[in-house]
């Protein structure tokens, strides 16, 4: 998947011994993101220094250097790679003198704890040979590009939790089905997104590195390279959010935007809305832990409040997150919003009729909010083989597809990889994702054993007992046999089939 991060991860071996496989993380993952930082900083550490003599506010400071190196951030250290191994006894000192130094806004280094790090590679007589290792790597972007960066990232870090045994519900979300996602969020909004100079804002709520944020820039600069858009996010995990942060760093972009926390419990962005959501929420993760918080929030904040609808099981949040997308989509008066979440198969059939999930589904079709489901090919996602579905939320659809619900079978549109990555043996092609996104786009029943458009009046079958509505070919045929309706219908658990009542 990635040369740059099977390199990074080989350095991960000196470490053997004094530390654990589960702990190489807390090294690699800062040194990676030092090195990054400070190989676009080597071009202008002298303009840099000399600017920091001249001036002792940060404020103004900040703003001399944005205009003399065109970056939002710096450092001000007499220290870098490039001198930092010629005082063999002050290394230690120097390397964090090094990582104090930067400017306010990178704050990455303490979500690692990297001093008590530094100080642990230096008993280990470890810090001067990984360092070595660290400088030999040129990571300018001119070099190494952000989309490779990225890449390099989610490998090590799987690559860590693979040594970890991680079983967390947090699934690191392909590449692949990021582009498919991302196309899918930009398909409804082609002409407006041609406009020169436009601005436009995108929120992810479940951060993670910012792979999600990154593509969907890569992919608006190149349909329109004079537009601009504004990223956010929040990340609860504080290694993810500092690469999430540094990445953003690379970008030049504002970093305030990138917050660290529990979406559910504290938002850091309340009362702001986004032209354009994305999200991979943890699938099956319980929320028990936040239960009181979340269902206090609810009871205070009435029936405008992003949990009125209802809230799920305590075993799963997902639908948190759905609701939390839905309520954070800009008003339809102001230009609308549109959403892309990828989650697992039990938001679309959990709960019986009247139970929280029952009542969310149902909010969300009676505000005509759900644009389309997606199936996904199983077999995609690194560290789990489960079947997963892209739901795409729209609060201002055109009048052709108001009142409707496109389901769209994407189980069938896979390319076998050459080589498993963990349990991800297959691929979205480019090829793939054309025809998905052209199901999309044409937006028919003529093809019902992969596409079929229901009233959104007539799709009940998710507010009653378990019907199981899969989209997928068999589901697509029966759905069209009975012209969309499932309402009433009741799932045999030992035949598979579905009944009337």
């Amino acid at each position: 998947m990635s040369a740059l991060g099977s390199f990074i991860w080989s350095i991960a071996d000196q470490l053997r011994g004094p530390y654990r496989p589960n702990q190489y993380g807390n090294v690699i993952l800062p040194l990676t993101i030092l090195r990054r930082l400070d190989c676009i900083l080597e071009p202008d550490r002298e303009t840099v220094r000399a600017l920091a003599v001249k001036y002792d506010n940060p404020n103004r400071l900040k703003i001399e250097v944005k205009k003399a190196t065109g970056r939002p951030f710096y450092n001000t250290s007499n220290y870098s790679f490039g001198n930092l191994l010629a005082d063999a006894d002050g290394l230690a000192d120097n390397l964090a003198d090094y990582i104090d130094r930067f400017s306010p806004d990178v704050d990455v280094f303490q979500y690692f704890d990297f001093k008590k790090e530094i100080l642990a590679l230096q008993k280990a007589e470890l810090l001067r040979e990984v360092v070595t290792s660290f400088k030999a790597i040129d990571l300018h972007p001119d070099t190494v590009s952000n989309a490779d960066m990225g890449d390099a990232f989610e490998y090590i870090i799987r690559k860590f939790n693979e040594a970890a045994n991680e079983t967390s519900g947090d699934h690191y979300t392909p590449r692949d089905a990021i582009r498919l996602l991302v196309d899918l969020l930009f398909a409804d909004r082609g002409a407006e997104l041609d406009e020169g100079g436009i601005v436009r804002t995108l929120y992810d709520p479940t951060a993670g590195t910012g792979g999600m944020l990154a593509l969907a820039e890569d992919y608006l600069l190149a349909y329109n390279p004079g537009a601009k858009l504004t990223l956010y996010g929040q990340e609860y995990n504080p290694q993810s959010y500092a690469i999430c942060k540094s990445d953003l760093l690379a970008r030049d972009h504002d970093t305030s935007n990138i917050a660290f926390g529990n979406t559910l419990t504290d938002d850091a962005f309340k009362g702001r809305q986004f032209d354009f959501c994305m999200s991979n929420p943890p699938y099956g993760v319980d929320w028990k832990q936040y239960a009181k918080t979340v269902t206090k929030e609810r009871d205070e904040a009435g029936p405008y409040g992003r949990f009125a609808p209802g809230l799920p099981s305590t075993s799963d949040g997902q639908m948190l997150f759905l609701l939390h997308l839905a309520h954070k989509l800009r008003a339809p008066e102001d230009g609308g919003g549109r959403a892309g979440i990828v989650m697992n198969g039990s938001p679309l059939f959990n709960g019986a009729a009247e139970s929280g999930p029952s009542n969310i589904r149902r909010w969300l079709l009676e505000h005509d909010l759900v644009d389309a489901i997606v199936a996904l090919p199983t077999n995609m996602f690194f560290n789990t083989g489960i079947a997963t579905y892209i739901w795409v939320l729209d609060n201002s659809k055109r009048p052709e597809r108001k009142g409707l619900v496109q389901l769209i079978d994407g189980t069938s549109f896979w390319t076998k990889m050459r080589k498993n990555l963990g349990s991800k043996g297959r691929e979205i092609s480019d090829a793939d994702r054309t025809k998905v996104v052209k199901l999309y786009a044409d937006f028919t029943d003529a093809d019902p054993d992969f596409s079929k458009v229901l009233r959104t009046d007539l799709c009940r079958a998710w507010n009653y007992a378990d019907p199981r509505p899969r989209v997928g070919r068999r589901s697509l045929r029966g759905w069209a046999a009975r012209g969309g309706d499932l309402s009433g219908a009741r799932h045999s658990h030992t035949t598979g089939r579905l009944h009337r009542p």
